[in-house]
């Protein structure tokens, strides 16, 4: 199986984590994690960071390898699991990607476009183009060179607009070819992807009951001790932590906080299964309420074996 990359995702709180534990004991496989905040040391209960005695009972790449100080980006993650991956493959196990990270599994797949860097004299001319003859021009002037790319901005997003002729002015090409040359580990290993899911009652129930428990766990403690650092922008946005800042600073209640945590854990694990229902290539396993983690994992070994 050195050709092969496994996957597993799925939105919060579906038992990603203890499903891919079990089925690294059986697979001979080196778990890489796909959260996007895993990534930060401290960021342990809110994060649902698995216990120090898994992380050494199994190895584990990509957790607890920033400090909160420290801005993280999915082009940083690509390059650090690719070289996690390739660690993997030299030791002769299985790498065994899991998360539910949608962007960040993506560029992994899919590869990244790693555009030329932003022209500031460039991007003052065509912004004074803007501000001189409107928006409307720039975005015709895209129509014309990238139609593709023209299709999926919207004619008042300067930003983009900007961008995108950026690019054709210094690559004489247009950003939407750029992109599609792109190259991901799609285009290298026999990708198995398996995608978790669950009643959407149960799931919700899920949620809410792993929220209580990281309360009993500490979890405004951890909040007030990374309130006192130095956040970088990423780390501060970290779902669980932001809602009690909010409290710490006296603008709700712990109640109001805890419960804000729920719905907004909600709304995200709803945005997640939207993302990964668009990929084709993902095989879902419907979980009951009460599965048990082993038998799901010998469910997708087999059908790799």
């Amino acid at each position: 199986m050195t050709d092969k990359l496994i996957f597993l995702v799925g939105p919060t709180a579906t038992g990603k984590t203890e499903i891919s534990l079990e089925l690294a004991k059986m697979s001979n496989c080196e778990i890489i994690s796909c959260d996007s905040m895993q990534v930060y040391r401290g960021m342990d209960i809110g994060t649902s960071k698995p216990a120090g005695n898994l992380l050494d009972e199994i190895p584990h790449h990509m957790v607890d390898i920033l400090e909160p100080s420290e801005e993280f980006s999915a082009a940083r993650f690509r390059e650090l699991a690719i070289k996690s991956m390739e660690e993997i493959f030299a030791r002769d196990k299985i790498p065994l990607f899991v998360g539910g990270s949608g962007l960040y599994i993506k560029v992994l797949i899919d590869g990244i476009f790693e555009g030329p860097s932003s022209d500031r004299e460039l991007r003052a001319r065509l912004k004074t183009e803007a501000d001189e003859f409107g928006i409307e021009v720039l975005y015709k002037r895209l129509e014309e060179i990238d139609g593709e790319t023209a299709s999926k901005i919207h004619p008042n997003d300067l930003r983009r607009i900007l961008r995108a002729l950026e690019v054709y002015e210094k690559t004489n090409a247009p950003i939407s070819k750029l992109k599609n040359q792109a190259r991901g580990l799609k285009d290298k290993y026999d990708i198995k992807m398996f995608g978790l899911d669950m009643d959407r009652r149960a799931l919700y129930q899920r949620i809410d009951e792993r929220v209580e428990a990281m309360f009993s766990k500490g979890l405004v403690d951890e909040a007030r001790r990374l309130m006192e650092k130095n956040l970088s922008i990423t780390a501060s946005q970290v779902l669980g932590y932001k809602e009690l800042f909010g409290f710490l600073k006296g603008e709700y209640s712990l109640e109001e906080a805890k419960e804000l945590i729920k719905r907004n854990t909600r709304r995200y694990a709803k945005r997640q299964l939207t993302w990964f229902r668009k990929d084709k290539d993902i095989e879902w396993i419907v979980l009951d309420e009460d599965f048990n983690p082993r038998q799901i994992a010998d469910k997708i070994w087999k059908k790799l074996s």
